[in-house]
């Protein structure tokens, strides 16, 4: 039997990264998509930019044609934008959804007819701030919270075909991310300013005392080798995912409270 093949977005750095050498060592045989077209060890790197249509239908292409099948997807692609919600432009909101939910359309749309061959996988990336909203990261989190939505359809859509497909839900992981985050420049005055610089920073911080996105990363691979994987999972120390099940049970008020707290707001 041939090696099973996945193809990994946001490849060359961070949990995409991790998850392609995480595969690759497993057995996998990995395509890693990147703007970069970055390689790793013992997986070939392709320069696919998710936010443009024909870049993402050759690079699906090239997968076929070097490697014969398609078993899996990890869209690990995206970026982050900080700022207050008035702050922010149409432009910077637009391109935040282009990458984060379009590109991860793009990518899964063009790979299903393939997906349906071998009874494949979906994995996509969102993360915690896909269920609890982040202030000053609005449309951040509105990308997460609508692949939320667009994950739990299309399993609905693409179950009788035998495809699964999974959400990851990071909690704070210590990638480029952080350093790599865009943010809105300022309104005149600047009434967000202390709030704001309160809230970035206390982001900062738990992301550079996160863990390796290699936990991330295995939590992948175990999704992509299980019979059965869940929708939803979230991955991170037992304070962050708490987050996610306190949103359900606690009244929202006391909720929002400890949330705001955490952020130093």
């Amino acid at each position: 039997m041939s090696a099973r093949v996945a193809l990994v977005t946001g490849s060359s750095s961070g949990i995409g990264r991790a998850c392609a050498d995480r595969l690759a060592a497993a057995g996998w045989t990995v395509v890693g998509a990147s703007r970069r077209g970055t390689s790793g060890e013992g997986w070939r790197g392709i320069s696919v930019d998710v936010d443009v249509d024909r870049e993402v239908l050759s690079g699906v292409a090239d997968v076929l044609g070097r490697e014969g099948r398609l078993d899996a997807v990890v869209a690990a692609a995206g970026w982050g934008l900080a700022g207050a919600v008035e702050d922010a432009t149409t432009e910077e909101a637009h391109a935040q959804f282009e990458t984060n939910f379009f590109g991860v359309d793009r990518v899964v749309r063009s790979s299903l007819p393939h997906l349906r061959e071998h009874r494949g996988r979906v994995v996509i990336v969102g993360s915690i701030g896909g269920v609890i909203g982040l202030p000053f990261q609005a449309y951040y989190s509105a990308t997460k919270f609508a692949l939320e939505g667009y994950a739990e359809a299309l399993a609905g859509e693409v179950r009788p075909f035998g495809i699964a497909v999974s959400v990851v839900q990071p909690g704070n992981f210590r990638t480029e991310f952080t350093d790599r985050r865009r943010h809105s420049a300022p309104a005149e005055g600047d009434p967000y300013g202390a709030a704001r610089a309160r809230a970035l920073e206390s982001m900062a911080r738990d992301e550079a005392g996160g863990a390796s996105p290699d936990a991330v990363a295995a939590r992948v691979a175990d999704l992509l080798a299980a019979r059965r994987p869940p929708l939803r999972v979230s991955v991170g120390p037992a304070s962050e995912r708490v987050g996610v099940v306190a949103k359900r049970l606690l009244p929202y008020r006391a909720f929002e409270r400890a949330s705001r707290k955490s952020l130093g707001l």
